[in-house]
């Protein structure tokens, strides 16, 4: 579905992607792990057309987007969830939801406007509930539900998320995770870019771990999960995490394995 071929990208004169190759399949979750600043939002945020390609190509269902605007690749199928959330906090949840079908706009009547907001409250029961509420009364992770949601209201084939877990209490966490790998079951393609790296390569079925803005190591989730080298870099094994760390995030791979069954 997605394929990303010896992509360099950055920022005024500095290269922060360094000629990534990555491929994401119909259906696949893939997952992105590394340290901050490895690169991994700048290169979520130039497969969305948030950033300029300076070499190399993007193709989505076969076809070049690199040349394409933001809005034109949403149109082909492309949506982004940001990091951070960056919700609209003095509009309602309903309002905050009709902007995701912002460049849909001319297409949709009001009922199948309506439609697609009903349709995603399925998937975010609770936001049904909260409507009419400004945003800036939610959770925090009622408002991740919320941007996620967002995202859905373009009718993507392919969801980005950028470190959604950030920012959120731990209880919160594998509930995030949870639904992210119930919208593959709904036959969407995801690329997650996370630090949190267990959780991710838990729920991901191929992953790419970046480095210095490069792939530095490739393969299924469980591959990766099962690595002694991700563990020690990524993964707390071998360094001085505290015994509570790593008990709890064993905890929440285990709730997830739990509610999804062993992959």
């Amino acid at each position: 579905m997605l394929e990303v071929r010896r992509l360099y990208t950055g920022y005024g004169g500095l290269d922060v992607i360094h000629g990534i190759d990555l491929t994401v399949g119909a259906g696949e979750i893939v997952a992105l792990v590394g340290a901050n600043g490895a690169g991994k939002s700048t290169l979520v945020k130039t497969v969305s057309g948030l950033l300029p390609v300076r070499a190399g190509e993007i193709l989505f269902e076969g076809e070049r987007i690199d040349k394409l605007t933001p809005s034109a690749r949403v149109l082909k199928g492309i949506a982004q969830v940001p990091e951070g959330r960056q919700v609209f906090g003095g509009l309602t949840v309903a309002e905050n939801l009709r902007l995701g079908a912002y460049v849909h706009r001319r297409a949709l009547s009001e009922a199948q406007m309506e439609d697609r907001v009903r349709e995603v409250c399925e998937t975010f029961p609770v936001l049904r509930e909260r409507m009419g509420e400004a945003v800036a009364n939610l959770s925090g992770g009622q408002q991740q539900m919320l941007v996620i949601a967002r995202g859905l209201m373009a009718k993507p084939r392919l969801l980005v998320l950028d470190e959604p877990s950030l920012g959120l209490a731990p209880v919160l966490v594998a509930d995030i995770f949870r639904l992210i790998a119930g919208l593959r079951e709904q036959g969407l393609s995801i690329v997650l870019s996370e630090q949190n790296a267990k959780l991710s390569l838990a729920i991901a079925d191929r992953a790419y771990v970046i480095e210095m803005g490069q792939v530095a190591l490739a393969g299924t989730g469980q591959e990766l999960l099962a690595s002694p080298e991700v563990a020690e870099r990524y993964l707390g094994v071998g360094k001085a995490v505290s015994v509570a760390d790593n008990a709890r995030q064993g905890q929440l791979v285990g709730r997830l394995k739990e509610i999804m069954g062993t992959r």
